[in-house]
């Protein structure tokens, strides 16, 4: 029994201890990297939202053939009986479904957040050494880009049929300008939807509860003036139009101040209220 034991220790491998000089070779020489910075690791995951877009090219049908189709239909369908024809129509009523088309894209955002959440994508995002909230401030990055392109479809449809903006180049960035501003702001509704809600159909079906009756009461089709009383009550405090109101007199080369601040008090809100509860929940998620 002793002989059997010694033989057994005697035969024991030996614990191999590397070297500095082959740990050295191994890792990586130089200093530490710093950590990066908030904007910088917010333009990453802004820049891996738009790479999803190049693998998956069937993403951009939303901003660019619903764009399309928004403005042929209602243009005809409507502009025979609420002016003298589609074109005279289209002036007015170009700039309100360029804000209806963009609005509606945002929702895609809590959409996306919720499918990258059942993934489990984001709990790897929530490991890595960077600002905690970048990837979900990269994520809506991303989407400005796809807020912009519509816009900008739109404006060629719009143009390629008639329509003419007495403000020029310089009011066309102002209301395009206006547009993505509310429109960067309003997706932090639908991103605190994206976190509380258990699947993408969840966000969809409320999102889309939520939008209709924003954009369709509003001023994008009529003036409100036209609208019955009690409707018009809900209408004028309704920020889709008072982004509509602002939008349309920069295209017009005017202003509309009134407007235009109660716009920003809007998004102003929609930030400090949506973002805070946004980044309470995904601390805690």
């Amino acid at each position: 029994m002793s002989d059997t034991t010694t033989t057994t220790t005697e035969r024991a491998p030996s614990v191999y201890v590397p070297s500095a000089e082959a740990l050295a070779t191994v890792l990586a020489p130089g200093a530490r990297p710093p950590r990066p910075s908030a904007l910088g690791a917010s333009l990453t995951f802004g820049w891996r939202a738009m790479l999803k877009i190049k693998h998956v090219p069937e993403q951009l049908f939303d901003v660019t053939a619903f764009p399309i189709i928004m403005v042929l239909m209602f243009t005809y369908l409507f502009g025979g009986a609420l002016a003298d024809s589609p074109r005279d129509y289209l002036q007015f009523f170009l700039p309100g479904i360029m804000v209806t088309s963009v609005v509606m894209i945002t929702m895609y955002t809590g959409v996306g957040l919720n499918t990258d959440i059942e993934k489990g994508i984001f709990d790897r995002f929530r490991t890595l050494p960077v600002w905690r909230p970048a990837a979900l401030v990269g994520m809506i990055f991303g989407d400005v880009l796809r807020y912009i392109l519509a816009a900008l479809v739109i404006l060629g449809v719009g143009l390629a049929l008639g329509f003419r903006p007495d403000g020029g180049v310089a009011g066309v960035a102002l209301g395009i300008g206006l547009l993505v501003v509310f429109s960067f702001t309003f997706s932090w509704v639908w991103t605190f939807f994206g976190l509380v809600l258990r699947s993408e159909k969840s966000v969809m079906g409320v999102s889309m509860m939520v939008l209709f009756p924003l954009t369709f009461l509003s001023n994008v089709f009529v003036e409100p003036s036209t609208m019955p009383g009690w409707l018009q009550a809900f209408v004028n405090v309704n920020p889709v139009t008072q982004l509509v109101a602002a939008v349309r007199a920069a295209m017009a080369g005017s202003s509309d101040p009134s407007s235009t601040m109660w716009l920003l008090a809007w998004s102003a809100g929609f930030l400090v209220v949506f973002g805070t509860l946004t980044m309470y929940r995904y601390n805690r998620r």
